[in-house]
């Protein structure tokens, strides 16, 4: 079966009427878009909104299952931790005297990297939406079909720094050791004490590591084997004698963890990874900020491939 246009028209008529017909479609398609428009920049607006300073906060717990390895809470407002106290017992993290377990206490704001750059992401996603409907031209075809693809390119961003890992700014816990900052404790960290927080798709994240000197620092002969300054704590070389001693005398099942195999450039020393803990506290904004980007991003990509049928244009 075939079809044909009756009365019968020239090629050159048909082609013309096959553009015509897609001129008007995109025009339509164009129009429509516009009406969407504020549903996707409310439903960003909605994000913001979640990740707002609000006070008093969101307080989270953090808890691991089934031990005393870790326990607290820990209270976020925006982008930024502003207190904790935080209880953790590992074998290779001695308590203080008279203590059953090390006290982990944020006293002064904590900044979170991925927060920060997830607001950025989304600001970013609202101008572009502000220049599809008021600055640039909203009939002109090419241009927003190159915005819809900037969009969604910044969603999808923003989806990837909520996911986590390492690749995502703040992601490197060598790198951003507690962000680099033990003036937020109240106490100077242990020095073999590791801790980092960043996100997972609904959680904040908190990971507890102890560590231990690397090859390069253990092997003798090299800028490992300095002798330790009394006044650092920013290196492993500054571990105490007692727990040097410790790890060489009675040392400890070897680590099962992923990272057990790896070696990090930690604050100048290379360092391995002797214990590591991992716990989440469910963060509800968080959760609500997840669902409502993944589904503002469906509607964006569900835009761009309408706009690629008519135009012509592969995803």
């Amino acid at each position: 079966m075939s079809a044909q246009v009756w009365p019968h028209i020239s090629h050159e008529q048909l082609i013309k009427e096959e553009e015509d017909s897609l001129a008007a479609e995109l025009e339509w398609l164009l129009e429509a878009l516009q009406d969407a428009l504020p549903s996707l920049k409310s439903g960003l607006e909605e994000c913001l909104a979640l990740l707002a300073p609000q006070e008093p906060g969101t307080t989270l717990a953090l808890s691991t299952h089934r031990s005393e390895t870790i326990k607290g809470v820990v209270t976020r407002v925006g982008t930024r931790i502003v207190k904790g106290d935080i209880q953790i017992r590992l074998p290779s993290l001695p308590a203080p005297r008279s203590l059953p377990s090390y006290p982990l206490r944020i006293t002064s704001p904590l900044p979170l990297p991925q927060l920060s750059a997830l607001l950025t992401f989304l600001n970013q996603a609202l101008d572009i939406i502000d220049i599809s409907t008021w600055t640039g031209d909203p009939k002109n075809g090419p241009f927003i079909s190159g915005q819809l693809r900037l969009l969604g390119d910044i969603i999808h961003e923003a989806q990837a720094i909520m996911k986590g890992g390492e690749e995502v700014v703040g992601g490197k816990w060598w790198e951003d050791d507690f962000n680099g900052d033990e003036t937020d404790l109240n106490l100077p960290l242990y020095p073999s004490l590791s801790p980092h927080i960043t996100l997972t798709p609904s959680s904040l994240l908190l990971t507890v590591r102890t560590l231990v000197p690397g090859p390069a620092a253990s092997a003798p002969g090299t800028n490992g084997t300095s002798t330790p300054s009394s006044t650092s704590g920013s290196s492993l070389t500054g571990l105490s004698l007692r727990t040097r001693l410790t790890h060489i005398l009675a040392p400890m099942p070897a680590p099962t963890h992923d990272e057990a195999d790896r070696t990090f450039l930690y604050r100048g020393s290379e360092v391995k990874v002797r214990d590591k803990v991992r716990v989440e506290a469910q963060d509800p904004s968080l959760m609500a900020v997840g669902a409502k980007l993944s589904a503002v991003g469906r509607e964006v990509e569900a835009w761009r491939g309408k706009m690629a049928i008519v135009m012509g244009e592969e995803m």
